[in-house]
This record gives structure tokens, sequence and C-alpha cells, in this order.
């Protein structure tokens, strides 16, 4: 097992920050495309998007990962907010300098006779055609979803933030992956591929960025690149799906179906429009149901970027324990 280790400076909050990335999302997702039977959370993804796909470049977009699912660093940029908007990364990625393109793409295919004939030729030209596969890909697969993905991925960081605030730094990093734990004042992470390094955050501190198609942990290849760790966001298996949980029946029976599904669901932070989505009702609904059980003190809610994220208060949580077991308690009798 490789490791890449960050030694953070300090250890405390002002080391690290949450930040959310569609350029990296696109990127790690063509992963699903050559070994879709390792993310078996996507494939309803990939049967909504395989006719789409069917219209891109896809000599250029198979090239841009290789047999150990690596990619080139240039393609996972370090994002600075979670506000980072797809046009601004885009127009970033045109202006990745010709040697940064050939050194990485070097990394990904390193053998020059095997390496993919789209990814030959002057690094100019590679890179252009790149940034016209990658945005065509972007509009015809991800944007009609990324509000709702993006939700999911605040709601994820509002989790890690709270999880901070209530058991330390340590804990919160812990519950990222098995794979990543820290060690005084340094972050390990465990790599199956073959990278491994050591350096500072000092200076850079660490990004760490929820990410929807990698099971475990990413890292850059490269120990020149800024520390950054992509790791599997919370919810992802119902992301792609409507959701119609199992209410208990006693809560349903005050409360109604609709309001208990969304008590249920909401142990976990999430925005109305990721509700909607997820019970098959139209926002407006949502959010007079959800203002409706806030006001009850069943939920709070916190603005996170430009959403609302609600989640389950402490009072809202022993309704539905509560609950949940007289509906066991009647059912077993």
């Amino acid at each position: 097992m490789f490791r890449i280790e960050y030694e953070l400076a300090g250890a405390d909050l002002g080391e690290v920050r949450f930040a959310l990335s569609p350029m990296n999302e696109l990127t790690l997702s063509l992963r699903t495309w050559r070994q879709p039977g390792r993310y078996p959370l996507q494939l309803r993804w990939l049967q909504l998007t395989e006719d789409a796909r069917a219209r891109l470049d896809r000599e250029m977009l198979l090239a841009l990962t290789n047999d150990d699912l690596w990619s080139p660093d240039f393609l996972t940029p370090r994002p600075w907010s979670p506000l980072t908007r797809f046009d601004d990364e885009l127009a970033a990625l045109a202006r990745t300098p010709p040697e940064v393109v050939g050194s990485d793409i070097a990394e990904v295919h390193p053998d020059r006779t095997t390496r993919p004939a789209a990814l030959r030729g002057r690094p100019d030209r590679v890179l252009a055609r790149i940034v016209d596969a990658m945005a065509a890909y972007w509009h015809a697969c991800l944007e009609p979803w990324w509000p709702r993905m993006r939700a999911v991925l605040e709601a994820d960081i509002v989790h890690r933030g709270r999880t901070i605030a209530r058991e330390g730094l340590a804990a919160m990093f812990a519950d990222l992956s098995p794979r990543i734990r820290l060690v005084d004042d340094v972050l390990v992470v465990e790599m199956t591929s073959k990278v491994g390094y050591r350096r500072s955050t000092a200076g850079e501190g660490l990004t760490l960025a929820p990410s929807f198609f990698t099971r475990n942990v990413t890292a850059p290849i490269s120990a020149d690149e800024p520390p950054l760790i992509m790791y599997g966001a919370r919810g992802a298996g119902s992301l792609w799906e409507s959701d119609r949980p199992a209410t208990p029946d006693a809560l349903a029976g005050i409360l109604g179906a609709v309001r208990t599904r969304l008590l249920v669901l909401l142990e976990a932070p999430a925005s109305s429009t990721e509700l909607a989505v997820r019970l098959g009702v139209t926002p407006p609904a949502v959010n007079q149901h959800l203002r409706a059980l806030r006001a009850a003190g069943l939920l709070t809610s916190a603005r996170h970027g430009r959403s609302v994220l609600y989640l389950r208060s402490e009072l809202g949580d022993q309704l539905v324990a509560a609950t949940t077991g007289l509906s066991r308690d009647r059912a077993g009798s």
C-alpha cells in the first residue's frame, strides 16, 4: 500500500478548507466509462446518459484515464470555494501551459508507443481538443443534474463541519474514509495506486472536496500539485433515483405522509430542491412542509452558499425514534 502524507502546519482549522469542483466531478466520472462495475451507484446515471455519451468525442474522453483510473492532474484542479463555477474552471483549463499538459499526460501514459492517438501531437492542439470534449460532455451529461448534485455535496460539507464542531478535526478525517487518518500533525492517505510522497501544507493549506465518483479517496499524482483530497460524498446512492422512504405509521397519522417522509430523510442535511426530486413533489410544496416542520421545532436550517440546508433537530430525532419503535411494537404484537 502506497501513502501520501500531508504535514499540516499547526493542524488547526485554518489549514483545512472544503470546496466543490464541477471539473473534478466531470473528470472523475470518466472512470465509470472504463470500469462501470466498480461504480454500482452510478449505473443509473450511465444508463440515463448512454445516448448522449455516444455522440461525444469518445476517443478523447476515454484517453483521459488509464487502466489504473488515473487522470492528468491539470484536469482535477484545486477548487477554492463551495461556489466554484464550471465555466470558470473550463476557462482556467484552456490556459494550462503546454509544458504542464505534456508532463501530466506523460504521468498517466508514460509509454509514448502505447499512448492513445488522441493525446499525441502538439500539447496546445491536444489541449484545445480536450477543452472542447470536456465542455460537450459537461453540457450533455452532468449539467442537467448539477443542481441536485451540488445540493448533496453541500450537504456533505455541512455534515463534516458539524463533525468538526462536535468531535474535532481527527474525527472528521477518520469519517472521510478508512484510508485516511490523522497522526499527530500528519494526515496519512493510503493509496491503492503506485503513488506516494510526503509534503507540507504550509502556505497552501489542504482542500477537501466531496465527490460522487470516487469510492475511497483521490489525490494528485504529483507532489508539486497543491494539497487536495477528493473523497466519497455521503448520499451518493440516492442521487439518481426518486426516493420514497418507509415512514412510521403512527407518525404519518399525525403529520401526514409527505411531512413524515421529509422528517425521516432529514437524518442528513438536504436542500428543498434535492428533497423535491427525491420525493417526486414540487419545490413549493416541499418548502411549505419544511416551514411547518421547522416552526414545530422538528427541523433546523442553515444557509450554505446559495442553498438552505435542513436537518432534523434533536426533538425531531426523538420523535422519529419513538414512533418507529411504536410501529415495530405494534407489528410484532
